[in-house]
Order: C-alpha cells, then structure tokens, then sequence
C-alpha cells in the first residue's frame, strides 16, 4: 500500500516507456495517474479553453531570452494574470502548476511530464516526492515507437528528435534548468536493458528504501 502523502513525478525521453511504467506504477500502487487530464483540468480551472492548453503542451513559449536560458524561470507561485496575457504560455504554465499543486495535495499520485517535479520540488508543503527521468539509447527508443506508434524507422527518428526537442525546450524555458540533468531527479532510469515492468519494480524498490512504502 502506497504512503497517503506518496508523489512521483516521470519526465521521459519519448519511447523509452516513461509513460507506460508510470501507470504502472498508478495500478499496483493505487496512485491517481495524471498525464493528458492535466489539460482539461487546468482548463475547467481557468475556464480557458482547451485548445490552448492542447496547443502549448510541453511547448516552449515566444520570449526569446527564455528560450535561450537566459531569463528566470516562471514564477510559478504568482496568481495567472486574468487579462489579456489570460493564454500566454507562461500563464497557461502557472493553471497547470496550480492544478499539480492541488492534486499532489488532494491525493498520492503519479504525474507524467509538464515539469511536475520542478513545480513539487518548489512547493514545500509536499514531503513525499519522488522525481524520476526514464531514458532509453536511441536504437530502443525507434524500436519502442515503432512498434507504439505503428510508423516506419525514418519517421519514428523524426518523431523523437522533434518531440525531445519540443520538451527540452520546454523544461528550459519554464524551470530555467536543463531537462537531462541528473541533478535534477531523484532516480534517472536507463530502460535500453530492462523492461518496462523490471522498470517499475526498480522504482517501488527505491520508493521502499527511501521510506514511503508501508
């Protein structure tokens, strides 16, 4: 049985099985899994429609000296601003925080991309987190979306470069850190030799050891 205050947060490399092994874990842990309902929530919270949340999704926004990581990162903690920045990203960014934020604290539960581990990490009423980075060599990670998505090789290689590049950008752009940094997570995961199901056994295991696992 999983600890009352339980949070893991998964930022993944697209095919290493991030995804997958997350609700995974939301099964045999009984965690709430959170990953393209975060979308709707944050927009029947903002009452902004969910297009834009669709559309800025894992995205980077326009300010360029963001983009280059030269800007500070949002401040999420801020109030969304309610006039007409309503749908700029970084206002669409701190919804969604906020709806991160008050899930994690409704509830354990698994939360997949969307930065959610850098929003938890900064929020301090949150004791029981635990931030994982699944990633795979590219070899297993074309297999994986080969096989998922049902594309040939040429266009799985260039499904993973642009979306990898999308939600690194995306991490820079609002954490003002670099997405692969270990520094970053708790457990970083390479999946190339394992599978997703050895993957999640490891990450209950390290969960046990840390002490949030009755």
């Amino acid at each position: 049985m999983a600890n009352q205050n339980l949070i893991i947060t998964i930022e993944r490399e697209y095919g290493s099985g991030g995804r997958i092994v997350g609700k995974k874990l939301s099964q045999e842990l009984g965690l709430h899994f959170y990953d393209d309902d975060l979308i709707r929530l944050a927009s029947e919270k903002s009452a902004v429609g969910e297009q834009y949340f669709r559309l800025a999704d894992e995205k980077a926004g326009n300010n360029l000296l963001h983009k280059l990581g030269g800007g500070r990162p949002v401040d999420i903690f801020s109030e969304p601003s309610p006039d007409r920045k309503l749908t700029t990203p970084e206002n669409l960014f701190k919804f969604q925080s906020l709806v991160i934020r008050e899930l994690a604290e409704q509830e354990p539960c698994v939360f997949v991309g969307r930065a959610a581990g850098y929003v938890l990490d900064q929020y301090e009423e949150i004791e029981r987190l635990v931030r994982i980075f699944v990633y795979a060599d590219k070899v297993k990670k074309v297999q994986r979306v080969m096989e998922v998505d049902c594309i040939d090789e040429e266009k799985a290689k260039r499904r993973i470069k642009k979306i990898e590049r999308e939600r690194k950008e995306y991490y820079r752009y609002f954490t003002g850190n670099e997405w692969h940094n270990p520094k970053n997570y708790d457990l970083p995961i390479n999946t190339t030799r394992l599978s997703l199901e050895a993957t999640a056994e490891l990450i209950k295991a390290y969960v046990r050891l840390r002490g949030y696992l009755e």
